[in-house]
């Protein structure tokens, strides 16, 4: 059974506040250094952990920089909306959109996530 991933952030505390809002999770738990949401009290859930020396990683990917080593694809239903509501809550658009139906942003700790639109 799959119960969670681990991501690795500065401010875990901020990334968790930003994914509960973007998701509508709630964080279920919080503590110096850790911080984790849920969709409910039994999962999945993101844990967000201090990283001493954190380095964002670069997307799209540059040789000899920190490369993503996984990211978080969203299904929406308005690609627009979504995109300005992550926007609204800090996340940056990137530069490289390789996709029409899908957009690219990078959350509070620079991490690359997808908001890839429903067309179902």
């Amino acid at each position: 059974m799959w119960w969670g991933t681990a991501i690795e952030a500065p401010d875990p505390s901020g990334l968790a506040r930003f994914y509960a809002e973007l998701l509508g999770w709630h964080i279920g738990h919080e503590e110096s250094g850790t911080a984790i949401v849920a969709t409910s009290p039994q999962g999945p859930f993101f844990v967000f952990q201090q990283a001493e020396r954190y380095r964002a990683p670069v997307w799209p990917p540059v040789d000899g920089e920190q490369r993503p080593m996984m990211h978080f694809d969203f299904q929406v239903g308005d690609l627009d909306s979504a995109v300005a509501e992550a926007v609204a809550l800090g996340a940056t658009m990137a530069e490289d959109q390789p996709q029409e139906n899908v957009r690219v942003l990078l959350d509070l700790a620079g991490h690359p996530f997808c908001l890839c639109l429903d067309e179902g």
